[in-house]
């Protein structure tokens, strides 16, 4: 078997047990984790769109069986990754939109050995910190389904400078209108990614307090939604 066919093949957890060679752990305890680095992802295959949004729903029956690192990396992609090499405001196009291409959501993914912040350039997860944080995002099937997606909005990416072309954005409620929109725009696209590749997702809410501090987010973050995603449960 070649090297790239068996590493889509691997589940999540195979890949984090090794070490990537020139990045550092983060620990809680004794425990190590490394950053993941993902895959090119797959830009063609599944449904097609208007499959997808027929198929789309909410599912809370999700498997706790591990999602292959190829998935998560098309998951993650599909969700607010770079389609535009292109500027845009300073930036480079995403999947979702955002005010003023702000691009202020984050992806916190916590996977059963720790949490991760995804970057969409270089397209990796970097650690956050070890251990099993997924009872931060709900109940019942979320704290053992395999990927648990936390969006957390970071109001210092609000540029407010003459350059600005929204002059609205400087406004907290507006600001609150933008990312709460804005996190929509990319669970949505998790749905259809998820409709097109038969996964189950669940969008809901989560325990904010306590995930901000174990998160070690700043005071300019906000913690919003989580979302579970994972193979459907067999019936």
């Amino acid at each position: 078997m070649k090297r790239r066919t068996f590493v889509k093949t691997l589940p999540i957890a195979t890949i984090m047990a090794g070490s990537i060679p020139g990045y550092s752990s983060k620990k809680s305890g004794s425990v190590n984790i490394q950053p993941i680095i993902l895959p090119k992802p797959e830009k063609e295959g599944g449904k097609s769109l208007i499959a997808s949004l027929q198929e789309r729903k909410t599912d809370r029956n999700i498997s706790s069986k591990a999602l292959p690192l190829q998935v998560l990396s098309n998951l993650l992609w599909a969700a607010f990754g770079i389609n535009r090499e292109v500027l845009i405001i300073n930036k480079p196009g995403r999947t979702a939109p955002s005010a003023s291409n702000s691009q202020e959501i984050d992806l916190y993914v916590a996977l059963p050995e720790g949490v991760y912040l995804y970057q969409a350039v270089p397209h990796r997860l970097t650690p956050v910190i070890a251990g099993d944080f997924r009872k931060r995002s709900g109940y019942g099937k979320t704290t053992s389904a395999p990927v648990n997606i936390f969006y957390v909005a970071d109001l210092s990416r609000f540029e407010t400078g003459p350059n600005q072309p929204d002059p609205r954005i400087s406004d907290p409620e507006v600001q609150k209108s933008y990312y709460y929109t804005d996190t929509g725009f990319i669970a949505q696209n998790v749905y259809l990614f998820a409709a097109s590749n038969g996964l189950a997702a669940w969008f809901h809410n989560c325990d904010k307090e306590n995930t901000a501090k174990e998160f070690i987010l700043n005071p300019k973050q906000r913690v919003l939604f989580a979302q579970t995603i994972g193979y459907p449960e067999e019936r």
